[in-house]
């Protein structure tokens, strides 16, 4: 089969793999829909919906019954299997038609959607479901790239529509804006009757559908469209030079040193409402967006296409700041903003508001935007806010795209206006048309939008919060740094042993993901380098709420008569004590600034209170943390609890055992051993000598003290602080007096 005719875009479609999947439809939707979600050109993450009409035995008569195939509510095309679409009856989805009582009692009927669902399907329906059903093609594309979305949120959009369709020979039919839903599909289905040679819809300030009566002509249609389109706002924009109006403030050089100077503040002031994790983006376009001549006014106006007003709520928060001033200006103006933002969100709220809406959810922006630094966007998670800064760079080409199709002559009424008395919500800069503020609330505050939200599973213990585990590259670090994973946390893994971090971080990213973990080198000698990793931990997710240390050095004599040299005790201090210092001094920089409730947990030891012969370095190092803990509770107070755990010896995975010491620490309690024996063999023999000494004969083990450490770093220990715990199996001889 030839290609498709497309210059911006590829073909992806493979005749080899298709054919494979010939015989089963629902596959070949999956297909489809994969390829077209593996373009960001083409639609965005989580956007769009594609859909086929096919038929199935019915379970209830074993006869072919017409079914369509969508996908699922919140699901996203680029990577949706073929359980991730609703499957519905046709015959009742159409009578849907005869009982909708009217626009204003729309919403009602997405009820109706799982008592059409097909079989055993139980997969929730989209909003957009009908949309599919009502169009008379068996394969239908809803795609929002930013090129469609570009003529559909310019104002004079639909006479650009008609260059479009006389420059490239197609029939692509303009509606106006019309909130998605039952209403908008008889719209849909109205003007495909009224335009049977369309081969394509326009949604203004909304989308593309596309259609197709094969799986390969669908696809065909839609990338050929999208690439067409993409063609014709180049052309427009090759004739206009300066993008955005030109440079206003010119970009920082060492944008990201100053990135991660203010995003402890940053997210801290937008973290009032809950905890948000942080992306940051210097990518080209957002640069260039942010010091441009524009960039202030078009933030203001917000953006236009329902799946990018989802992610970046109202408008973004533009903070006026030129570059060359201070970064205590930049953090000044940055909390005056969001004390101006969170006041004019809540008057939208007020504005727009029913007595039937739901509660206002955050008045912090979603997405910042700072001349010379580019964007910051803030999520639940690192996911969230990283899809929340792209979508917000596709608005930024969406208003690019309008600008360059701009002409100088708006239409009154607008286009996308569907009554004229609504032109006047549409607000434009520039021949970009933004959301109208009443119909963005009805979306974000939609019932539909709030069910979704309350269908939500409940948040982990540790959602939204960032852990530095130093010393995570072993042992009971890396029980840490999984069992915090685990429960939710995004996880930054140090340690001396960059490639140990490194390995532990991809041992928790196949646990979790590998958007919530990244590893780091840190020196616990070196103030510097600690300040490195808080640094990286903060660029990468936005801040830090729980620092925890299990890293510490066990000397073994190398001077006369296996005694300790002055530069080994002196060694042992420097990491065992005065690390744990730097440490809690470079976090309480960062602590400050973010002001949100943090923890940090230090690792002693049972040594501290049991005296012995031969340690005495590293027991007194431990003796003085014990006492360094309650002074760094007393020293940060409310900002951060501190905590430590004292365990009893941890053999197992620890680096202070290596197999020569294991090995010599049998020989002198007369342990028989073979050479032969592997490390961990050698390490549980030692281990179960050790457990004989304790009350539970019972070894100590990395992931014993793991929990005792995340208890400390969690809510459930939120009156405790300056104590530190055993985790010794019950050792008397560490008992305090």
């Amino acid at each position: 089969m030839s290609k498709a005719n497309t210059e911006l875009l590829q073909d992806l479609w493979l005749d080899s793999e298709a054919e494979k999947l010939a015989s089963n439809p629902l596959a070949l939707l999956r297909y489809r829909s994969n390829l077209l979600g593996a373009d960001l050109r083409i639609t965005n993450f989580g956007g769009g919906n594609t859909s086929s009409k096919f038929d199935l035995s019915d379970p209830f008569t074993g006869q072919p019954t017409r079914v369509m195939a969508v996908k699922g509510s919140g699901g996203d095309i680029g990577s949706i299997k073929e359980s991730g679409f609703a499957i519905l009856y046709m015959d009742r989805l159409n009578q849907l038609k005869t009982i909708y009582r009217g626009e204003e009692f729309e919403d009602e009927m997405v009820s109706f959607y799982p008592l059409a669902a097909f079989g055993r399907n139980s997969v929730a329906a989209s909003i957009d479901t009908a949309l599919h059903a009502f169009l008379p093609w068996d394969h239908v594309d809803h795609l929002h790239p930013d090129w469609a979305i570009a003529i559909a949120a310019s104002a004079n959009g639909e006479r650009k529509m008609h260059e479009f369709n006389k420059e490239f020979n197609r029939n692509i039919v303009w509606l106006p804006w019309q909130r998605p839903g039952f209403e908008l599909a008889l719209m849909l289905e109205n003007a495909v009757k009224e335009n049977p040679k369309a081969d394509g819809l326009f949604l203004g300030s909304h989308g593309l559908f596309t259609w197709g009566d094969t799986q390969r002509s669908c696809y065909v249609n839609s990338v050929e469209t999208i690439d067409q389109m993409g063609r014709f706002i180049s052309a427009g924009a090759a004739t206009k030079g300066k993008v955005f109006g030109g440079v206003k403030r010119e970009t920082i050089e060492d944008r990201q040193a100053v990135a991660a100077a203010i995003l402890p503040a940053l997210r801290g002031i937008c973290s009032s409402n809950k905890r948000q994790i942080a992306h940051y983006a210097d990518h080209p376009d957002a640069l260039e967006f942010a010091g441009s001549e524009w960039g202030q006014e078009l933030c203001a106006l917000g953006t236009s296409c329902p799946d990018h007003f989802l992610r970046t709520r109202i408008c973004p928060m533009f903070v006026d700041w030129t570059p060359g001033e201070s970064l205590d200006v930049l953090k000044k103006r940055i909390a005056d903003t969001a004390q101006v933002y969170r006041k004019e969100y809540a008057d939208y709220y007020n504005a727009w508001a029913t007595p039937e809406s739901p509660k206002l959810r955050d008045s912090n922006p979603s997405v910042v935007v700072i001349p010379g630094l580019g964007l910051f966007g803030f999520g639940k998670n690192k996911k969230e806010a990283r899809i929340t800064t792209e979508f917000f760079i596709n608005a930024i080409h969406v208003m690019a795209g309008a600008a360059a199709l701009e002409d100088g002559n708006i239409p009154n009424p607008l286009a996308q206006a569907r009554r004229p008395e609504q032109s006047q919500h549409f607000a434009t800069a520039h021949n970009y048309v933004a959301l109208p503020r009443p119909e963005a609330f009805k979306i974000e505050y939609w019932a539909l939008e709030e069910a979704k939200l309350q269908r939500m599973p409940p948040e982990a213990e540790f959602s939204r919060k960032i852990a530095l585990v130093v010393g995570g590259g072993s042992g009971i670090g890396r029980e840490v740094a999984i069992m915090l994973a685990k429960r939710g946390a995004h996880v930054v893994v140090a340690d001396m042993n960059a490639d140990a971090a490194a390995d532990v971080a991809k041992e928790v990213a196949k646990l979790t993901s590998s958007e919530t973990v990244s590893s780091v080198a840190a020196n616990l000698c070196s103030a510097e380098s600690l300040a490195a990793a808080i640094r990286h931990t903060v660029l990468t997710f936005g801040g830090v709420d729980t620092v925890i240390n299990t890293a510490a050095i066990f000397p073994v004599g190398t001077g006369a008569g296996g005694k300790l040299t002055e530069s080994q005790w002196n060694t042992t201090f420097l990491v065992n004590v005065t690390g744990n210092f730097l440490l809690a001094e470079e976090v309480k920089k960062v602590l400050v600034e973010q002001g949100l409730p943090s923890t940090i947990v230090l690792t002693s030891s049972a040594n501290a209170v049991v005296p012995k012969f031969g340690s005495e370095a590293y027991d007194i190092s431990k003796t003085a943390l014990n006492h360094l803990i309650r002074e760094l509770a007393v020293g940060f107070g409310s900002l951060a609890r501190v905590n430590g755990i004292a365990p009893a010896t941890v053999v197992a995975g620890s680096t202070m055992f290596p197999r020569d010491r294991v090995m010599q620490s049998l020989s002198k309690y007369k342990i028989a051993y073979d050479e032969s024996e592997s490390t961990e063999d050698l390490r549980d023999k030692l281990a179960n000598f050790y457990a004989q000494r304790t009350i539970t004969k019972r070894p100590i083990l990395p992931k014993d003290n793991a929990a005792a450490i995340v208890w400390l770093a969690g809510e459930e220990s939120a009156k405790t602080t300056g104590h530190i715990i055993p985790v010794d199996g019950g050792l008397h001889e560490a008992f305090l007096r």
